[in-house]
This record gives structure tokens, C-alpha cells and sequence, in this order.
């Protein structure tokens, strides 16, 4: 399948840049030689000093211009806008994680939907060609019907998290409706690799055998997830900005959503089984209850995104794991 790609004459705005897949992708595009300005606020959520680490891997690359900014901020949005031409806007800036919103819902309103409405404003009033964002496999939330399709209805958020990302996209489409501004939603499904963030399980786990501490093993291990590798979602990514949707037969506005996930879910047990059989030192398990706004299995259907770009990620997980390994053991000196 011929897949359309941007080009140098594109400049491409990447929003949460000093993020693990925000630095991924504007990596991925620099090397392509796509004009690419990054923007993030250096939230510390976790380690400031992992996002300035991988902000040092793009500074190399003359095409890469970073702004340290708050979307969140309305003014500092209509500035970045009206005093750069952006073509496409990649939106991965975000508050993270489905736990955390239980304790700080307030920084999910503020990063996830306020900052996300000034971003919309942008895209309208900058002649934006396409905007692309990500939302998240959370929002199937209730959803039992697996594996999990775009056609699926996703009225049921169970966390605070789940819940922005669907505002997210129910936004996105009335912007679409309303003033023609092409756009798609990406629902990322428990992404993992090189330069991940430190709350996520990979890195928790990792951190946890090399320490010789038990891990948490919540709903007593009973959990599948669809582990999809970093390398494998900024495929998507790459593929589809350059793909405008067309009028979609609700009601013609051209927008989108899509899964990108490794379509293959993974008991929890495997997971850490394998992820330490790479370290090279057993795991130990403490074993307790689901957590609140959890689910117990995630699995894409990526027909979709198979159709319209002729991708669909297999990056297989001992693979993954492996290149995530030998990044973690590097970085924390282990």
C-alpha cells in the first residue's frame, strides 16, 4: 500500500514533547527531515530529569525548535500559533496515568481538557490541515466485548482519566462539524519501550526486581493487557498525519478515531515473567486487589487502522522487552 508522508515543506507542531512517545515521534520525524517544533511544560508529575534526558536526544537535530510552554495557558496557546505556521499538529501532551486522577482530578480538567480546548482554537484559527491526538484504550472503560472496536459504544469511563479522554474526542468532533477542522483521535493502547515514564509497569516492575522488592501485583495477577512497543505506535502516528479523514456518513465532518494497539494481550503473570528472565534475577509478587478505575483486560481491534494505512503493530514482547531492558539497565546505572 503507497502511504502518503509528510514532507521538508511540512512543519509539524508536537505538543507533550519531552513525553515518552512525544520525544519517540519528534524523533522519528526530525530523521525524515519534517520541520518539527516541540512544545511541553515540564510538568513534574514524575522525574524532570528523565524529560530533560530526552529532550537531549533532539537537540542534535537543526530541524527541531523547542518551546517551553503551558497549553493550559490561554494566551501562551494563541501566541505559539499566531507566531509560527504550523501545517499539522500532533497533540500527545497530557496528564497521565488512571491511578493518579483518583487522587488529583483537578490536574486532569486543567492538562486534558482545558488545555486541549485553547489547542483546538489554535488548530481552527491557524489553518491546520490535520490535527492528530491521543486519546486512550481507557475509554472502553465497562466495555466486556473483546476484542475492543471503534464502533463500540464508550458511554462508561471508570476513572477520571478515561473521562477527559473521551471529552477529548467528543470535542475534537464538534470542531470538526463545526468549522471543518480535519481530525483523529488515537486510542493508544499500554504503550512501553525505551525512555518510558517511571509509573507506568515496565519501569515499576524493572525497578522492583533489580531492588529485590516484591511487586504489586493488583487483582491478583488476574490481568491481560495489550502491550503495544513505543516503535510500533509512532508507526501509526508517522502514517496517519499525513492521512486528512475524509467526511465521515454521520454527519460529514472529517474526523476519525482509530486503535493502535499490539492486537495480542498478555497475561500480567507473563509479562513480569519474561521482563525478568531478561534482567537475569527472580520477581517477587505481593498480591492484592483491583485498584479503583482499573479493568481487567485490554485487546485491540486494529482493522481499522490496518485498512487505511496498511500497518498494524508486532513488535513481539520478549523483543520490546528486551530493548527496554537494555535502555533501563543504561539509565539507571544498574
Amino acid at each position: 500500500m503507497n502511504v502518503p508522508c509528510l514532507s521538508a515543506a511540512d512543519h509539524v507542531l508536537v505538543t507533550g514533547v519531552a513525553g515518552f512517545i512525544g520525544m519517540h515521534v519528534a524523533q522519528r520525524l526530525c530523521r525524515s527531515g519534517v520541520s518539527v517544533t516541540g512544545v511541553d511544560n515540564f510538568d513534574p508529575y514524575y522525574d524532570v530529569r528523565l524529560k530533560e534526558a530526552r529532550i537531549a536526544q533532539l537537540a542534535a537535530y537543526k530541524n527541531f525548535t523547542l518551546f517551553r510552554r503551558d497549553l493550559a495557558d490561554e494566551e501562551t496557546t494563541r501566541a505559539l500559533f499566531q507566531n509560527n505556521r504550523f501545517t499539522h499538529v500532533i497533540h500527545l501532551a497530557a496528564q497521565p496515568g488512571v491511578r493518579y486522577s483518583l487522587q488529583n482530578p483537578a490536574a486532569y480538567l486543567r492538562n486534558n481538557i482545558i488545555a486541549f480546548g485553547h489547542l483546538l482554537e489554535g488548530c481552527r484559527h491557524g489553518d491546520i490541515r490535520h490535527l492528530v491526538y491521543a486519546s486512550s484504550s481507557s475509554v472502553y472503560g465497562a466495555n466486556h466485548k473483546l476484542p475492543f472496536s471503534e464502533g463500540q459504544p464508550v458511554d462508561h469511563p471508570v476513572s477520571i482519566y478515561a473521562a477527559t479522554k473521551k471529552a477529548d474526542e467528543l470535542m475534537a468532533h464538534s470542531y470538526s462539524h463545526l468549522y471543518r477542522l480535519p481530525t483523529t483521535g488515537l486510542r493508544f493502547f499500554t504503550v512501553y519501550g525505551p525512555w518510558g515514564r517511571p509509573d507506568m509497569s515496565p519501569m515499576l516492575f524493572a525497578d522492583a526486581i533489580l531492588s529485590d522488592r516484591p511487586i504489586k501485583v493488583f487483582n491478583h495477577g488476574k490481568m491481560r493487557r495489550d502491550f503495544t512497543f513505543v516503535d510500533d505506535i509512532v508507526e501509526g502516528v508517522v502514517r496517519i498525519v499525513a492521512l486528512v479523514p475524509k467526511n465521515n456518513p454521520a454527519d460529514g465532518a472529517p474526523y476519525a478515531i482509530y486503535n493502535i494497539g499490539n492486537h495480542t494481550p498478555v497475561e500480567l503473570e507473563t509479562f513480569i515473567d519474561t521482563l525478568a528472565a531478561l534482567i537475569g534475577k527472580p520477581a517477587r509478587r505481593e498480591y492484592l486487589p483491583m485498584q479503583p478505575g482499573d479493568v481487567e483486560a485490554t485487546y485491540a481491534d486494529v482493522s481499522r487502522l490496518a485498512a487505511l494505512t496498511g500497518f498494524s503493530p508486532d513488535t513481539k514482547l520478549e523483543d520490546g522487552l528486551l530493548r527496554f531492558v537494555d535502555w533501563y539497565v543504561h539509565w539507571c546505572g544498574c
